[in-house]
């Protein structure tokens, strides 16, 4: 594994891992797809030029005064003849505080991890700290990535497609 495998995120399967057919790992993507899931992974368009896409679209918050809409989308691109999946990560996000704005767009290797907590009274009258928010993207990436694996196929991360 050189230095552009570890840069994009690729990751080969065990050796002794007997590889599926490609209607089979498309099969296993889309069977993710739940509604215990926050993201949603389905059949790609024709104009995303991938096979199987995957997308989460997490809900604008606000709990300072600026608002932070985020989408995260990972287009795959599956080829049976060198039983790789090829993946293209894209994220879009969009910050407003008043009347002011910014959209980003990246695509590439990347994760972004947000929490928040706040305090409360237990049930012993004491103040605790509880998790209110979390979101990690790479709950996405990693679930997918380990069905590609287990399949015997490489996930091979990309610039584009």
């Amino acid at each position: 594994m050189g230095l552009r495998d570890r840069l994009l995120g690729t990751t080969y399967p065990e050796n002794d891992v007997v590889p599926r057919s490609a209607a089979e790992v498309r099969e296993s993507l889309l069977a993710i797809d739940g509604t215990d899931t926050p993201y949603r992974i389905r059949k790609a368009n024709p104009s995303e030029k991938a096979d199987v896409v995957a997308e989460w679209w997490i809900p604008p918050r606000s709990s300072t005064r600026e608002q932070v809409d985020r989408r995260l989308r990972i287009r795959m691109r599956l080829d049976p003849h060198g039983r790789e999946v090829r993946i293209l990560q894209e994220q879009w996000t969009s910050t407003r505080q008043g009347l002011s704005g910014s959209h980003e767009y990246s695509r590439g290797w990347g994760f972004a991890v947000e929490r928040e907590w706040a305090y409360e009274r237990g049930p012993d009258g004491r103040r605790r700290k509880i998790e209110t928010y979390r979101l990690d993207t790479r709950e996405m990436r990693n679930t997918l990535r380990k069905v590609v694996l287990s399949a015997g196929w490489t996930w091979r991360g990309v610039f584009r497609l």
